[in-house]
């Protein structure tokens, strides 16, 4: 059976089900329609080094290559190890509004945090922002059986706050967890986001 995640609260995933080698993450929302504009939100995974900061792929010692951040543009990490599922424009449907894949055994060793967020495209513009948007969650499932794992339901007020830390996977003492962050901040794009790390 799942477990229901409160913010801040975290959760072994890989210690005691040494099986799990695939995660499924799904992330969901029900806008409130408002403006009779669609709202586009967006997940994205920022991949970061035992610093904190984002890594790079390639180039020497990390140095140069690509920000490993898998996003609506860059569906797919170099290495491989995470893969977007693709956009979804209007949040229209029931389950999962967005899915990300991870493949832990193919996570670089120097990766230590798969951190998860949500940002509103064209917040500005629309004048939208988290405040307007009802049952947003984020589920991890085994990818392999789709047994779900864990869920946190995003419950705080958000208004004024147009993306979110939703949560991170990272690496501890050999083993995977899961931390339910639910952060909401102002910033407007994933390249704000990229810019906290």
């Amino acid at each position: 059976m799942a477990v229901s995640l409160q913010k801040g609260q975290k959760i072994d995933l890989t210690k005691g089900n040494a099986n799990l080698k695939k995660v499924l993450v799904g992330l969901g929302w029900d806008p409130i329609r408002t403006s009779g504009t669609n709202f586009d939100i967006d997940s994205s995974v920022l991949m970061l080094d035992e610093n904190g900061k984002i890594a790079k792929s390639g180039g020497l010692f990390g140095m140069g290559g690509a920000k490993m951040v898998v996003s609506f543009r860059n569906l797919k990490s170099p290495c491989g190890s995470v893969v977007h599922g693709g956009d979804n424009l209007t949040g229209d449907g029931d389950g999962d509004d967005e899915q990300i894949y991870v493949d832990l055994t193919k996570v670089p060793s120097n990766i230590q945090k798969l951190v998860f967020v949500v940002n509103i495209y064209m917040c500005e513009s629309r004048s939208q922002d988290f405040g307007q948007v009802l049952n947003a969650y984020i589920r991890l499932a085994n990818h392999t059986d789709q047994t779900e794992l864990c869920r946190f339901n995003l419950s705080d007020n958000y208004s004024g706050k147009t993306a979110l830390i939703v949560g991170e996977i990272y690496r501890h003492s050999g083993e995977w967890k899961f931390n339910a962050i639910g952060e909401g901040t102002t910033d407007r794009s994933i390249s704000d986001l990229e810019d906290r790390y």
